[in-house]
């Protein structure tokens, strides 16, 4: 089982980013998938869910009406869209199982992590 993150990079606020997250040894669509955030000197947090059934979303407050979550099935593959970046969103970005969530409430990531990919967001 590998995730595989990539599409980071420097992006001015306002700008946007396309976050992707390869998928190996297990068929994304079977599970609930996430993506996390840790920016310096603080904790991980959560930014964006997918349910593996109805391809349901959920978001944090801080994103929502900025980020989309999606995947390619056929690719394995997660994407996280972002636009109107702005500076806090800065932050090593990560894609991760995560368990059944009710809307509102944790979102528990398990299994394994990829190396992450960098965002920062500067003028």
């Amino acid at each position: 089982v590998q995730l595989v993150e990539s599409g980071g990079g420097l992006a001015q606020p306002g700008g946007s980013l396309r976050l992707s997250c390869v998928a190996s040894g297990f068929t994304l669509s079977t599970y609930n998938m996430g993506w996390f955030r840790q920016a310096p000197g603080k904790e991980r947090e959560f930014v964006a869910g997918i349910r593996w059934d109805r391809g349901s979303t959920y978001y944090s407050d801080s994103v929502k009406g900025r980020f989309t979550i999606s995947r390619d099935n056929a690719k394995n593959i997660l994407y996280l869209q972002m636009n109107n970046l702005k500076p806090e969103d800065t932050a090593l970005y990560y894609c991760a199982k995560v368990r059944p969530w009710a809307d509102g409430s944790t979102v528990t990531p398990f299994g394994s992590w990829g190396q992450g990919t960098q965002v920062t967001v500067s003028s």
